[in-house]
C-alpha cells in the first residue's frame, strides 16, 4: 500500500510528487494491505499464549500442564480468531455489494435525482458554475464511475474490500507463529530447570512483542521503538496479571 513518507527533505518531496509517483500512490491506495491483519493475529497470539504459561507458571504447574494448554489455545483460538476475521471481510464485502446494487437501481429509477445528488455532494466541496457542471456530465456519463462515486462520496465506502479468505489466513498464520514462540522453551524441560524455562520464554515473548510493535509502527506510520515499547507494555501488563491470578489461585490448583 503506496504510502507518503514523513521526510521534509525537498528533493524526497519532490519524488513523490511527480506525476508517475502520484499514479502508483493513487493505484495503490485502492490495495488492501493484509500487514494489519497480521499485527492483529501476531499481537493476540502472544498474548493469550504467554498469558498461559505465566499463569501456569504463577500457579507453580508442570511444563507438560503449559504445553498442552498452550497448544490447545494456539489451535482454537487462533482458528477462531481467523474466522472472525474472515466472517468481518466477508460483511464487508457484502455491505459494499448491498449499496452497489441500491445505487444502481437508484440511477436506473430515478437519474435525475442521483444525478442531483453528485452536483450538491461536488457542490459542497467548492466546484460551481461550469465546472460544477462538468464534473456532473463526466461522473454520470458512465454507470461504473457514477456508481463508485456514490459508494465513496455518499456512503464512505472502501470500494475494494480485503479477500476474506486471505484476511482469515493470514490472520491465522500469524497467531499460530507467534503464539509458538512462549512455548518453544517448554519444550527443553530436559535441559532447563522450570524457573529457567519461564525467563526464557519471557525474554523471548518480550523480544516478540517488541518486533510486532516496530511492524505496528511501520504500517501505522508512527514512530516505531516507541511503537515496539507500547506493545511490548501492554503484552507484559497481561502477561503479569496472568502470574499473578496463577499466583494467588496457586491453592486450588495443588488441591
Amino acid at each position: 500500500m503506496a504510502q507518503h513518507t514523513a521526510s521534509t527533505n525537498p528533493r524526497i518531496l519532490a519524488a513523490e510528487h511527480t506525476p508517475e509517483a502520484v499514479r502508483r500512490r493513487i493505484a495503490g491506495a485502492t490495495e488492501h494491505s493484509y500487514l494489519g491483519d497480521f499485527v492483529l493475529g501476531a499481537v493476540d497470539g502472544t498474548v493469550t499464549t504467554f498469558a498461559i504459561v505465566a499463569g501456569v507458571a504463577g500457579a507453580g504447574l508442570s511444563s507438560g500442564i503449559a504445553i498442552v494448554l498452550g497448544l490447545a489455545n494456539v489451535v482454537a483460538d487462533g482458528f477462531s480468531m481467523a474466522v472472525s476475521n474472515y466472517l468481518k471481510a466477508r460483511s464487508d464485502r457484502q455491505v459494499v455489494d448491498r449499496i452497489r446494487s441500491i445505487e444502481e437501481m437508484h440511477i436506473r429509477e430515478i437519474p435525475e435525482g442521483e444525478r442531483a445528488e453528485v452536483r450538491e455532494i461536488f457542490a459542497s466541496k467548492g466546484f460551481e458554475g461550469e465546472l460544477l457542471d462538468r464534473i456532473v456530465s463526466v461522473i454520470t456519463s458512465d454507470p461504473r464511475r457514477w456508481v463508485d462515486t456514490m459508494l465513496t462520496e455518499e456512503w464512505g465506502l472502501q470500494l475494494d474490500t480485503p479477500s476474506p479468505i486471505w484476511a482469515g489466513f493470514t490472520t491465522f498464520v500469524a497467531f499460530i507463529l507467534a503464539g509458538l514462540v512462549p512455548l518453544s522453551p517448554l519444550f527443553l524441560a530436559a535441559w532447563f530447570a522450570a524457573n529457567e524455562m519461564f525467563l526464557i520464554s519471557a525474554v523471548l515473548t518480550a523480544v516478540t512483542f517488541f518486533a510486532i510493535g516496530l511492524v505496528r509502527g511501520q504500517l501505522t506510520g508512527h514512530r516505531r521503538i516507541l511503537a515496539g515499547l507500547e506493545t511490548l507494555l501492554v503484552g507484559g501488563t497481561a502477561a503479569a496479571f496472568a502470574y499473578a491470578i496463577g499466583a494467588l489461585l496457586k491453592g486450588f490448583a495443588a488441591a
